[in-house]
């Protein structure tokens, strides 16, 4: 079985665990997450931008951080590419995925970025992810400045696979991740 194949398998079965998650659920995953970013802030007084990604297909929706953050949201490009943008208060545009996302003149560069939220199908201990294959996360992670900026990802605790996830050459683990059980960071 090719690597291709066996991520196809877990994408399956993590979306079909994902499907069974509750409201209360999400909004506990939620509320760790804004628990996270508040002792964050706590410690490190002046962050830049927290990164975050546009909710779909039943991840945990966790764009209420802009009601106290500096907030951004990606946009996918031809090519793989993915670039961060501050989410103002301009009406949102689809991307090249179609994903509602800011369409401003300027990008923010990993300076500006103090963390990066994204979602995960699943992940495993060693902090790898499984996502939705389209390699935009980690196309921008190989950049070893990205790759400094602490990546979480954000799933619920029955999407944390018990076994070591399938890990492709260009798989980078994340910085950690949170769920309604646990900040693991």
């Amino acid at each position: 079985m090719t690597i291709f194949e066996k991520k196809k398998l877990e994408r399956d079965t993590f979306r079909k665990l994902r499907n069974e998650i509750s409201l209360n659920q999400r909004k506990n995953v939620k509320n760790n997450v804004k628990l996270y970013i508040d002792l964050f802030v706590k410690e490190n007084k002046n962050i830049g931008y927290i990164a975050i990604y546009w909710p779909l297909k039943n991840e945990v929706d966790i764009t209420s951080l802009k009601e106290k953050n500096s907030l951004a949201l990606p946009r996918c490009k031809d090519k793989k590419e993915l670039l961060f943008y501050p989410w103002d208060e301009k009406p949102l545009t689809k991307d090249s995925e179609g994903i509602p996302s800011p369409n401003n003149s300027f990008s923010l560069s990993h300076k500006q970025i103090s963390m990066i939220f994204i979602p995960c199908l699943s992940v495993d201990r060693n902090l790898i992810r499984l996502g939705y294959g389209g390699g935009y996360f980690d196309k921008l992670r190989r950049d070893k400045n990205w790759r400094n900026v602490p990546c979480i990802g954000v799933l619920t605790s029955n999407c944390v696979s018990t076994t070591p996830l399938t890990r492709a050459d260009w798989d980078i683990p994340l910085s950690g991740f949170i769920t309604e059980k646990e900040i693991f960071v």
